[in-house]
């Protein structure tokens, strides 16, 4: 930044900076910062100048008639315009950068619930609040390689998923990492994501910045950033890891009899094929056309009357299974079709 020295500005006004975007943020952060600095300069430091420079001296003093300056009319309402304009589309691109998931990053499923998060390793590994001998929580650590891209995709869950309790429903959380920059909502019903990539080794804290609830300052977790190497042993070291996701979904892709429907061979049957569906533009029955991503995997699974392609009849013949599966079984089904090519 040539305005100030960047170490200066990261280190005065943000957190350390672990990530290429969060200097990025920290970049317009810092232009936004000192361009309403200078501004407030040049507004306010006009104003008092122009009060001592023509203020009456006598009281007869009359004010002299002024004309329009039809250039400082123009200069005063444009310059503004261009600079709040470069600020839009510098923010924009950042912003883009931000939402735009690299196609080889590694993904792990974050779950929030009242009052803790909880992380999901493709290979089944799983990460959750553990008790020391004093009987105190140990905040969650996600465990990623330093330089590589890493995609979270979030839900939320009950307090106890697996309880029938009716008042006992998902709520809102927000999963932010100062660190990095990132921010994402996570919603009940539907999945989120969000992705960075970490330059830094360390530690970096987690927080929930959406009020969930009476221990909504207990959810804190960390993110540890570590070598490849290391993260390789880490990932593959004994855990409490029975099935990998995609083993687990292809155990229920039987069990739940949608192997009679769905071939995974790209033979259409019943219903579509498995073979390169995700990823897929569908053509809807109303017109829309809709990505197959895992927010529309989960709502046909769930409700599959909901939203039907083209080409098939109405209504589906299959049945809505909400209520049979979690959504632990719901991430595990998406994630094994998600590798169906």
């Amino acid at each position: 930044m040539w305005w100030l020295p960047a170490a200066v500005a990261r280190d005065t006004f943000m957190p350390p900076a672990a990530t290429e975007i969060a200097s990025k943020v920290d970049d317009i952060y810092a232009f936004l910062l000192w361009g309403s600095l200078l501004s407030f300069i040049i507004l306010i430091g006009g104003m008092i100048y122009f009060v001592w420079k023509y203020k009456r001296q006598t009281g007869s003093d009359k004010t002299a008639y002024i004309t329009h300056n039809h250039t400082a009319e123009f200069l005063w309402s444009f310059i503004p315009f261009v600079v709040f304009m470069f600020a839009f589309a510098w923010g924009w691109i950042v912003y883009h950068e931000m939402r735009s998931f690299p196609d080889n990053a590694l993904e792990v499923h974050v779950i929030g619930k009242k009052w803790d998060w909880r992380f999901l390793y493709k290979n089944g590994k799983e990460i959750t609040t553990t008790f020391d001998s004093a009987n105190k929580a140990q905040a969650p650590t996600m465990v990623v390689p330093l330089g590589r891209a890493v995609k979270l995709i979030m839900s939320s869950e009950k307090m106890n998923p697996k309880g029938d309790d009716p008042t006992d429903r998902p709520v809102l959380h927000s999963f932010f990492i100062p660190a990095f920059r990132v921010k994402q909502d996570v919603v009940p019903g539907r999945y989120t994501a969000i992705w960075f990539q970490a330059d830094k080794l360390g530690e970096y804290q987690v927080f929930c910045t959406e009020f969930c609830g009476a221990q909504h300052y207990a959810m804190q977790a960390k993110v540890r950033v570590v070598s490849v190497a290391d993260f390789e042993a880490w990932l593959s070291s004994e855990g409490n890891a029975d099935l990998s996701l995609v083993d687990k979904g292809r155990a229920l892709y039987a069990s739940k009899a949608c192997i009679g429907c769905h071939t995974l061979d790209g033979v259409r049957g019943v219903g579509p094929s498995f073979k390169g569906l995700f990823g897929k533009e569908e053509a809807m029955d109303d017109g829309k056309k809709i990505m197959v991503d895992e927010n529309y995997l989960r709502e046909s699974i769930l409700d599959p009357q909901k939203t039907i392609v083209a080409t098939y009849s109405k209504p589906s013949p299959m049945p809505p299974f909400a209520g049979q599966l979690s959504d632990d079984d719901l991430s595990a089904i998406i994630e094994f079709i998600k590798t169906v090519k």
